[in-house]
């Protein structure tokens, strides 16, 4: 049987391939993206959907237009606001099936075989599939603990032209790192400079612990005249409400979503109108400020409890930035006293001691660093990650 040639630029998912490693029992897995069932407001969640079925079932369980339903939009134009997007109007949006189909649905709009993409190094191993899916060379550029390096990407944007620039500003798989204020404006000025479309990805933007973050790149563009042509922002309530529901969203410029629209007409109709229903009536409920406080005070306990013992149990032999929010720790291993630097080679004798993470070298879609790693603080307590990362010590001095 013969496939589409453009298979031929990807691969499966390393992360998902290490999925099927992880059947040992009483393993401790640092390994997945995924935020904390036990976080979910299961109860919120039942009353919106009760209260839907009894209000609006005929609209909530029909066919719906492809743009959204419209009292989600509503209501996300809302959300936005209370996030510093005030000028975000419903119709200036569509809805998508997670975050991940806005991604793809940019790559079906902007990219032809052959085409440069930038993407920060490391970044969403996913959205490195999704560009390469539809042809394009996917250039990296660094980063360190504030983000992406606004002259290195001019230079970069300068010397390939890309389509498009995706950038994680706050709180980034897998990196952690957060975008500074000035070199968020920095990137905006780039866009407008050079014309070239900025993708910001935001689905972690409200898991901050202590002090909130910097605004998102969309509530800043009201500072930099005609920067708002230039961006495209993409949203997600999976990671702060649940990822069942699958409710994520895209805006952007309005001939960008009208093309979006159409693709998306191909792909699905229309995201789960019974999803959609709930998710606004949970976010008319009010309900969302309250489980955003409980989930803010779970990770950030757990976050600090996997930092104390990286430095207590691991010492010199690792580095990394204490994240001030989101669902990830990014290491490099140092090699401290001939200690291990390959993190492939270290994911496998994790394993045997009982603990598994993500090797860091498939998050890059050049030069992959191997001494890289990521853990993710979500789904374990305080107890669990104490005792996995003891393991993770075991396995170094194996």
């Amino acid at each position: 049987m013969k496939f589409a040639d453009r298979l031929n630029n990807v691969e499966t998912s390393a992360i998902r391939e290490l999925f099927k490693l992880l059947g040992k029992p009483g393993i401790i897995s640092f390994a997945g993206g995924f935020p904390d069932s036990a976080m979910f407001d299961v109860k919120g969640i039942e009353a919106a959907t009760e209260r839907v079925l009894k209000d609006e079932p005929g609209a909530a369980l029909q066919y719906g237009a492809t743009e959204g339903y419209q009292p989600l939009r509503e209501q996300l134009s809302a959300f936005m606001a209370s996030k510093g997007a005030k000028d975000v109007a419903p119709d200036q949006m569509i809805v998508t099936t997670g975050s991940q189909q806005a991604l793809d649905l940019l790559g079906k709009t902007m990219i032809s075989p052959g085409d440069r993409v930038i993407v920060e190094g490391p970044t969403f191993l996913a959205t490195i599939q999704c560009f390469r899916l539809y042809g394009a060379e996917v250039i990296s550029a660094p980063v360190d603990g504030d983000g992406v390096k606004p002259d290195e990407l001019e230079r970069l944007i300068v010397e390939h032209r890309p389509r498009l620039v995706y950038l994680i500003p706050t709180f980034g798989n897998p990196s952690g790192a957060t975008l500074s204020l000035e070199r968020r404006r920095k990137v905006l000025e780039l866009a407008v400079k050079h014309e070239v479309l900025v993708v910001e990805d935001d689905p972690y933007g409200d898991l901050f612990f202590a002090d909130a973050p910097p605004p998102s790149l969309l509530a800043l563009t009201p500072s930099v005249p005609g920067s708002r042509d230039w961006l495209a922002h993409c949203g997600s309530l999976s990671k702060v409400l649940c990822p069942g529901l699958r409710i994520g969203w895209l805006i952007a410029h309005p001939e960008l979503l009208a093309r979006a629209t159409m693709c998306k007409q191909f792909s699905d109709a229309h995201t789960s109108t019974f999803a959609q229903a709930t998710a606004a009536q949970y976010l008319r409920s009010g309900a969302m400020p309250q489980t955003l406080a409980r989930v803010r005070s779970v990770y950030a306990e757990r976050a600090q409890a996997m930092g104390d013992a990286l430095r207590s149990e691991l010492g010199d032999a690792v580095e990394f930035v204490q994240p001030r929010g989101g669902l990830f720790m990014w290491v490099r291993l140092t090699g401290a006293r001939g200690q291990e630097r390959d993190a492939n080679a270290l994911a496998r004798r994790a394993i045997e001691q009982g603990v598994a993470f993500v090797p860091g070298a498939p998050f890059f879609s050049q030069n992959p660093d191997v001494s890289t790693l990521r853990l993710s603080f979500a789904t374990a307590g305080v107890d669990k990650i104490r005792e996995g990362i003891a393991r993770l010590k075991k396995a170094l001095a194996a």
